[in-house]
């Protein structure tokens, strides 16, 4: 089992990426253990002293940690990575992945083609570059033209999130849909 480590712009998070896909267009945040009745993977990654947030992507791990050195976390992250996967057991437990919904948005029912729009653009352009530094990004509500987005995995907490959204998904946005005046972070 080979996974490859990658160090993400915000430095309290490290992305380890696997050799399969082990996920098709969804993605999982974990930020609590509670949060893990749908993966004892992300369970036992919290069960390390360090991490405190989980999110998976569609062939990555993203880890976020509160304390300690990468070089103090990184072996015990891996090991149960790898231990966890040459089980055979699914990440995402079965049952609960076929249950999982889309999260609610918010928008008027008038603006539906400007949210198609603004949506398409986030698949198409943003995501991707978004997971490329470990995180993902989710679209939560359009009022009065300002888009609000929500930053998951490497992206959540990051000193340049709020960079990203202004000077890169903002002026995107407004380039391509005349009706977005600002994008601003979902809280």
């Amino acid at each position: 089992m080979f996974i490859q480590t990658e160090s993400t712009p915000n430095p309290n998070s490290l992305k380890f990426i696997l050799e399969h896909e082990f996920m098709k267009d969804k993605t999982f945040e974990f930020n609590t253990i509670e949060d893990c009745e749908s993966s004892d993977l992300a369970a036992d990654l919290f069960n390390i002293d360090g991490v405190e947030s989980i999110f998976f992507g569609s062939n990555f791990i993203s880890i976020n940690k509160h304390k300690y050195d990468w070089d103090q976390l990184k072996a015990s992250i891996l090991t149960k990575i790898a231990d966890y996967l040459s089980s055979g057991k699914s990440i995402i437990k079965e049952d609960v992945s076929n249950l999982l919904v889309d999260e609610v948005t918010e928008y008027d029912i008038a603006d539906k083609e400007v949210v198609s729009q603004i949506k398409e653009l986030l698949i198409s352009k943003i995501k991707p570059a978004v997971a490329q530094d470990g995180g993902d990004i989710e679209f939560k509500k359009f009022k009065d033209g300002v888009v609000y987005l929500a930053l998951q995995g490497s992206c959540a907490g990051c000193p340049s999130s709020a960079m990203t959204l202004k000077t890169g998904i903002e002026n995107l946005l407004k380039h391509y849909v005349r009706e977005v005046k600002s994008v601003e972070q979902y809280i």
